[in-house]
């Protein structure tokens, strides 16, 4: 899974353009200057470049997972979970790979590093984002000496030029200035030409970091659950993991906390795929269905549903899915011949499959290492319908689950 970078600066520009316009609209004000800009993009990933700034291989997000045989290599050496998705698994892939950019690399960064080298010329990231490149040393808010020393030991043998910590951006923390809206990048923000440079920047986080914010869960033993494409459950702890697992992630707060994240790359995709079947059967029966009012009406039927689904069965894998082991997606759906074949509990499977391998992580989480959580907030598109999402996360949780009004936007 890729995006080109023509479709990454589109994208951009179409949601600069599109809140320049609301501002004019509501305030009959041209957006010329803000008090401070930060930026948020899908967490980790891989974009490598060379000295002249090009990109070097495609942008590899957190969806591909190719790299298996890194991500365990690397988890044993350093005595760390290093997870699939994690940028260092991606390089150390491309090492093992014998891929020949690798030699050329001069700096790596995500998304919203990339996105912030472009417009202040900083290469620079916030430490949440940066815990999902390299792991943090939360006491030093910045990436492990001894790891990146290990790392450069197992590198040594390739004879690359390069040393790891050197390629790497620089680990900001909430709070601290990050550089400032250059002539250039302000023209890359916005194609009017009407915003002006100089505009101050924090540090750049990954949709972790936006979603820990945005919910408040940002302090000791607060959690939140971002249910969408993928899922992912973080939980702010109070002290360091007893064991190494690989269903769950360190990484921190926008401040450098340690978080416990369970990460699942599957939750919603397979509901999204059977509304588009049934949105297929009701135009073909000459009544299209309003796409919001599609999914409350399937939401809200999971709650109507038997405690067991009635006896169907189902897995949401549309992808690879590292936390359970399986390196390629099959969705399924299965049933006996007795089973209570409703619509009802048709939906309440989809909603508690798509949540069932989050679960599994959370079940490490609270009962082997005993982590903490006072409460979770939820948000994201699984949580838009009204009590449905809530109810089937608290369920999985096993505690109270918040969400705000919002939730359905997501954390960002």
């Amino acid at each position: 899974m890729t995006y080109s970078l023509d479709m990454i600066w589109k994208g951009l520009q179409d949601a600069y353009s599109g809140l320049a316009a609301d501002v004019k609209e509501q305030y009959g004000v041209t957006l010329k200057k803000v008090g401070s800009i930060g930026f948020s993009a899908m967490m980790h990933g891989y974009m490598a470049f060379n000295a002249a700034g090009d990109l070097l291989v495609p942008f590899r997000t957190w969806r591909n997972t190719i790299t298996g045989e890194a991500a365990g290599k690397l988890t044993k050496a350093l005595g760390f979970n290093i997870p699939q998705r994690w940028s260092i698994s991606h390089l150390y892939q491309a090492m093992l790979n014998k891929e020949e950019h690798v030699k050329d690399i001069t700096f790596f960064t995500t998304l919203a590093g990339y996105i912030h080298w472009q417009l202040t010329g900083e290469k620079v990231l916030g430490v949440g984002d940066a815990s999902g490149m390299f792991p943090i040393d939360s006491r030093i808010k910045d990436y492990n000496k001894s790891y990146i020393e290990k790392f450069d030991e197992i590198a040594a043998p390739y004879g690359f030029s390069w040393k790891l910590e050197d390629i790497l951006p620089k680990v900001l923390v909430a709070g601290e200035e990050a550089g400032k809206l250059t002539a250039e990048g302000a023209k890359l923000l916005d194609v009017s030409g009407e915003l002006e440079a100089g505009i101050l920047l924090c540090p750049p986080e990954g949709d972790a970091g936006t979603g820990m914010t945005a919910t408040n869960s940002v302090a000791v033993r607060t959690g939140n659950v971002s249910a969408g494409t993928s899922v992912f459950a973080m939980v702010v702890m109070e002290q360091a993991l007893k064991g190494v697992h690989e269903e769950i992630d360190v990484v921190t707060t926008p401040d450098g906390n340690d978080v416990a994240m369970v990460h699942c790359n599957n939750c919603t995709s397979e509901i999204n795929a059977w509304a588009e079947l049934f949105r297929g059967y009701s135009e073909a029966l000459g009544a299209p269905v309003d796409t919001d009012k599609l999914y409350t009406t399937m939401f809200t039927a999971a709650l109507k549903g038997a405690p067991d689904c009635g006896g169907l069965m189902g897995f949401n894998y549309f992808s690879g899915e590292p936390v359970t082991g399986f390196a390629e997606g099959r969705p399924l759906f299965a049933r006996s011949v007795n089973a209570d074949f409703s619509f009802a509990n048709f939906m309440r499977l989809q909603l508690f499959s798509a949540l069932s391998t989050l679960k599994y992580g959370l079940d490490i989480l609270f009962k082997e290492e005993e982590v903490k959580v006072d409460r979770f907030y939820g948000h994201g598109g699984y949580f838009k319908t009204k009590e449905a999402g809530q109810r089937i996360l608290s369920a999985a949780t096993g505690g109270p689950v918040t969400v705000m009004e919002t939730a359905g936007e997501g954390g960002a």
